[in-house]
């Protein structure tokens, strides 16, 4: 999971208080060496935290969340959590949920109407209480339901067709007319279709990204927000590249608070609703919530913003959030902090001396790439000054 020099093995003869797990969930897409690497980083930080020790898988281990602390590589079921004896969101970094739609983008949005098609478990609810807070679209579970979703979005311009157990924008197909999306819907088979659904979403440019979210470890809890920014791999296609955050200590409170622009207050708006809309869904539990909100130019020149995605368990962003949870427990007058977590192509990267390199390397799959994470700036509390103003 990353360099060996730098591994800590675990040993039940030292085993002081607990130990902290990072290992693959049994429902988790595939994942790449990097990412891999950057689990081990988060998991370490999160020991450090914690004051235990640290391991790379979960054999043997059944039962133990009260000693245990877990860091999978994706949300887990609700089933797989209880087999772990994970009951609540201070068992593991990442969340819980009841069925596996749910932790895709495939919740995102409302079925088209009473007679769609849906999996076992879909709430309706979810859809009506969110309806402001994403963009314009449907999800679909059927080749029948996407013609028709087409239809109707169409109507307001360029659709994008996101299939959900894609991560980083991969995948993603952009239809003009009906006639594109008929020949751009040959890609889905129905089964694929039945199991995992497909996202419609009305198409934006000029898109930026922000990262907004929350995370709690032990008795510190950090609300986030930030933009992403996307960089060329090796094969010259652009691709998410970095998150560049402001971690404000105290959660949603402290994001509220903040003397943000209009733009960034919506976005706070939206994934806090988000957020409240999982309610919906029972069962479901989180430490750490990032929902990806996009903002830009439709076809018609309307300004729109909707979250587009969210994220329970280690992310793009999630390096950067711990360093920022570690300079807040080390001194409890920190306020905020700046920091950013990166990703780089190529052979002649150069990460910035005060660095933490995660991974450095040949990727099997993505060549040459470097993962790290730099601090710009942490601001301590004024005197006099709560931690609200």
């Amino acid at each position: 999971m990353s360099d060996r020099d730098n591994r800590v093995h675990f040993d039940m003869s030292t085993e002081a208080t607990g130990v902290v797990v990072a290992f693959r969930a049994p429902a988790g897409e595939p994942i790449r060496a990097h990412e891999l690497s950057v689990i081990g980083t988060i998991a370490r930080a999160i020991a450090r935290l914690k004051g235990f020790s640290f391991r790379e898988d979960v054999a043997g281990v059944t039962n133990k969340a009260g000693n245990h602390y877990f860091v999978p590589d994706d949300s887990l079921l609700a089933a797989d959590a209880a087999r772990l004896g994970i009951r609540g969101p201070e068992h593991l970094y990442g969340g819980v949920v009841p069925w596996h739609f749910v932790k895709t983008k495939a919740i995102t949005h409302p079925l088209l109407d009473g007679s769609a098609d849906r999996p076992n478990g879909w709430r309706s609810q979810f859809g009506e209480a969110t309806c402001m807070a994403v963009l314009p679209g449907y999800t679909v579970f059927s080749r029948s339901d996407a013609l028709r979703a087409a239809e109707r979005l169409l109507r307001r311009g360029p659709v994008r067709l996101k299939p959900p157990l894609f991560s980083r924008g991969s995948g993603q197909v952009v239809a003009t007319t009906f006639r594109d999306f008929e020949r751009l819907m040959e890609r889905f088979s129905s089964s694929d279709l039945e199991t995992c659904g497909l996202v419609l979403e009305t198409n934006i440019h000029a898109i930026i990204t922000l990262s907004v979210g929350i995370t709690r470890i032990n008795e510190i809890e950090v609300g986030y927000h930030g933009t992403q920014t996307t960089t060329l791999d090796n094969k010259g296609r652009a691709v998410y590249g970095a998150s560049h955050l402001n971690v404000l200590r105290g959660g949603w409170r402290a994001l509220q608070n903040s003397d943000h622009p209009l733009t960034l207050k919506l976005a706070v708006e939206q994934a806090q609703a988000y957020d409240a809309a999982m309610a919906n869904y029972p069962g479901f539990f989180a430490s750490r919530r990032n929902y990806d909100v996009g903002q830009g130019i439709d076809s018609s020149g309307i300004w729109r913003s909707g979250v587009l995605e969210a994220s329970w368990r280690v992310g793009g962003s999630s390096s950067a959030e711990l360093a920022a949870i570690e300079l807040m427990n080390a001194d409890p007058e920190i306020r905020t902090v700046r920091v950013s977590a990166v990703k780089q192509y190529g052979k002649d990267c150069r990460p910035p001396e005060a660095a933490d390199i995660h991974f450095q390397g040949d990727d099997p799959e993505e060549g040459l790439i470097t993962r790290y994470t730099v601090v710009l700036q942490a601001k301590r509390r004024l005197p006099g000054q709560s931690f609200s103003s």
